[in-house]
């Protein structure tokens, strides 16, 4: 691990010549940079600016960070718009919709990459399986919601990513300004440049998009080279991905979720009560909820505990599940719940090699990547329901709330 500086440091001479040439004026008049046009101090530069410059020197005291090094990074960096236009909250509200949110990660395309990716890396989710108890099906799963299976891990600079939220997004600068600490002793950590490495708008890092601080407490060398490498190493990435899970308690053997039914002026006060499992069963039927039929014989755990999930869409009924212990941890790798079913149902999707109860097959063309085909029953061919999958992208916006 490299405990020294990725570059030189900056020659004061060429500290001096960007001051010079405007980098970091407006930061030392934060208030006159505002002045008639808010949008202007959310965007100087970050080249002395007060808070900058004190988390500079608290990397220095701290952590033994070079300062010069750090005012170059901040010199060669400046705030992005992108980054607070994709973090900011939408201009127009919409109702959720788990109906269109489903549709963009449990689909033909995304199971047939999923069956591909499991196939190519079955050895690793099998061991990663045995040691941490988390199912393969679901890291695959985690691992094809938020990158795809490692197609799209982000195109933003991290630390431009992170500076960004840290000094010009006041609603959650201390979190950002602890991640970008955290991402600055990963890469120092790791010998990485700081400057070049990529990820979300949020500053998410690799194949699992891991937070900085995530990455530094719960990831894993699962091939053993010496070295944790979430970008380049799918190895790394499912071995971290199990090994998060298992840390925030996942249950070996155990359920996810279940669908149930209740009436909806019954439900609320249920769902108000949050996702973190609280009643019993048996509570849960007292007030309502009805069990699948399987779920009602003697062997029913009735002290087992669950949380009510309802999953809202205004152009259907609503949807009730039960979510279990384990579905309460894929909420801690995103704090939704939409996210989590999205989660368990493509896990589900892959372990059936089913769309729908349709089946999906993974077919890998020349440059390795899949591309789905839907094997089609000759009934639904001869009743003519069968629609073909559909073209659109099926990429959202990440994390969105549920």
């Amino acid at each position: 691990m490299s405990t020294t500086a990725r570059r030189p440091s900056l020659p004061s001479a060429l500290y001096l010549a960007l001051a010079l040439l405007g980098v970091g004026t407006l930061a030392h008049h934060p208030a006159r940079a505002q002045e008639g046009n808010p949008t202007v101090g959310v965007m100087q530069p970050f080249l002395g600016d007060p808070d900058v410059e004190r988390f500079i020197d608290e990397m220095v005291a701290k952590h033994g960070f070079d300062a010069a090094t750090l005012h170059r990074d901040f010199a060669l960096t400046a705030p992005n718009k992108a980054v607070l236009k994709a973090i900011a909250p939408p201009t127009r509200v919409e109702q959720r919709s788990w109906v269109r949110y489903r549709e963009r990660f449990v689909n033909v395309r995304r199971v047939s990459s999923g069956l591909a990716f499991m196939a190519e890396h079955a050895r690793e989710l099998v061991e990663a399986q045995a040691q941490y108890g988390v199912p393969k099906e679901i890291i695959a799963a985690i691992i094809g919601v938020e990158t795809e299976y490692g197609q799209n891990p982000g195109r933003f600079k991290v630390f431009e990513a992170l500076a960004t939220l840290a000094f010009r997004y006041p609603p959650r600068a201390p979190f950002f300004r602890s991640e970008l600490e955290q991402f600055l002793l990963l890469a120092r950590e790791n010998g990485m440049d700081d400057l070049a490495v990529k990820g979300s708008y949020a500053g998410a890092i690799g194949i699992p998009q891991f937070m900085p601080s995530s990455q530094r407490r719960y990831a894993v060398d699962f091939d053993g080279n010496g070295q944790i490498d979430l970008r380049g190493s799918s190895r790394d990435a499912i071995g971290s991905v199990a090994a998060f899970l298992a840390a925030h308690g996942w249950q070996r053997d155990e359920g996810i979720a279940i669908p149930v039914q209740i009436a909806d002026a019954q439900a609320q006060a249920l769902v108000d009560e949050g996702i973190r499992p609280q009643r019993t069963l048996a509570e849960l039927t007292e007030r309502g909820v009805i069990l699948p039929s399987p779920q009602t014989n003697s062997g029913t755990v009735w002290d087992r505990k669950a949380a009510l999930v309802d999953l809202v869409s205004p152009e259907a009924p609503t949807q009730y599940w039960l979510g279990f212990d384990n579905f309460f941890v894929i909420t801690r790798y995103n704090r939704s719940s939409f996210y989590a079913m999205s989660v368990f149902q493509l896990a589900e999707a892959l372990r059936e090699a089913k769309v729908d109860g349709v089946p999906v097959t993974a077919r890998v063309v020349s440059d390795g990547r899949s591309t789905g085909t839907r094997t089609v029953p000759a009934a639904a061919k001869a009743t003519g329901w069968h629609q073909p999958a559909s073209k659109s992208d099926s990429r959202g916006k990440r994390h969105a709330a549920g």
